[in-house]
């Protein structure tokens, strides 16, 4: 993990909301505490129910931005697309595969309280190899928790990436070229064919985006051509807009514009305010990961205690709310950091002479 410095602030306080925004939307369409609350506040529920999901967005741009910076940094051609790509499967695929043991767990305990489809069935052994190769969206495998479609496509979108890079050869401009082409492609094709959304090529607009903010911001000083790359994608994003108006497009040039402007530029907080946003954005993954398991439970205890005044479901799923980060620090710190110790420390093992 790259050392958190105050310039990169801005990137945490973009990660913070948007997994907030993600959290409160599922809570606003899940289940009879989602009902409850939408008697109780109709207008906030409906906001949270339709466009909170937009943070998706954000995601996607910070996600290809911090792509190019980890790449960019690393000797991708001396290293290796596979090995760099096992490396990335790995530090996605253990957490998500131990998220969605508490999940089922989570499951089992909700189902006998809840009706309709907010509980995953018992999984099979098809769907465990199905979420664990990161193929379950292609397969149109039944999903074992909310979002997890997300974690595919985070990978999909980096192996690309990685991909156009390597064939690069590290040639900044090619790579470039290679990136800001893919897409241009995205915004202008892929992205207005919904029968392409299991596939990065839909997604790819808003993350080609964010890495060219990346290179734009860090090069503007010495190069003209990164920045130009930048704004021809953006120029053929906001052409696309103007043949199909898509407000998660628009939002994407619009976070992207604001890395490329500030994502260098330091934020410097409160030592006290610093220390809480460092921690909710490293467990921001954690948070995706595990928040569907407090969603459930939360569910079944509303269901169980049957409250009739629906004024309580605020409170109620603001608690849950609350719980679902506690949680997720718990998973980040005990779960997720446990794993990427236990990584470092098998790579940093001697390889066993041959016998």
């Amino acid at each position: 993990m790259l050392p958190q410095r105050p310039a990169y602030r801005l990137i945490d306080l973009l990660k913070i909301v948007a997994a907030q925004c993600i959290v409160l939307h599922h809570f606003a369409l899940y289940g009879p505490l989602s009902d409850a609350a939408a008697q109780a506040a109709p207008e906030l529920m409906a906001w949270l129910y339709d466009y909170a999901r937009m943070a998706v967005q954000v995601f996607l741009v910070v996600a290809g931005y911090l792509a190019a910076r980890s790449l960019g940094q690393s000797d991708l051609p001396r290293q290796g697309l596979l090995r760099t790509l096992w490396q990335r499967y790995e530090r996605l695929v253990l957490p998500f595969v131990a998220a969605l043991l508490i999940t089922v767990l989570c499951s089992a305990l909700a189902r006998p309280h809840l009706d309709g489809d907010l509980v995953p069935a018992a999984p099979n052994l098809g769907q465990w190899l199905a979420h664990a190769s990161l193929l379950h969206s292609v397969l149109e495998v039944d999903s074992l928790s909310a979002g997890v479609w997300y974690v595919a496509i985070d990978f999909q979108l980096y192996a690309l990436m990685a991909l156009l890079l390597w064939l690069s050869r590290g040639n900044g401009w090619v790579a470039g070229a290679l990136v800001a082409a893919m897409a241009v492609a995205s915004l202008t094709w892929f992205n207005l064919d919904a029968e392409y959304d299991v596939w990065a090529l839909y997604f790819f607009g808003a993350y080609g985006l964010g890495a060219l903010a990346w290179w734009a911001g860090l090069r503007a000083r010495h190069s003209g051509y990164a920045l130009a790359l930048y704004l021809g994608t953006v120029s053929a994003g906001l052409g696309a807009l103007v043949l199909e108006f898509r407000e998660r497009i628009a939002l994407a040039i619009g976070v992207s514009t604001v890395l490329a402007s500030f994502g260098s530029t330091p934020l410097h907080l409160p030592r006290r305010v610093d220390t809480w946003v460092r921690h909710l954005s490293n467990s921001s993954y954690a948070l995706f990961l595990v928040h569907f398991s407090v969603l459930l439970l939360a569910n079944a205890l509303w269901a169980m205690l049957d409250i009739a005044d629906t004024d309580w479901a605020l409170p109620f799923t603001a608690a849950a709310w609350a719980l679902s980060l506690l949680a997720s620090y718990a998973f980040h710190t005990q779960v997720e950091l446990r794993i990427a110790q236990w990584r470092s420390r098998s790579a940093a093992l001697p390889a066993q002479p041959a016998k």
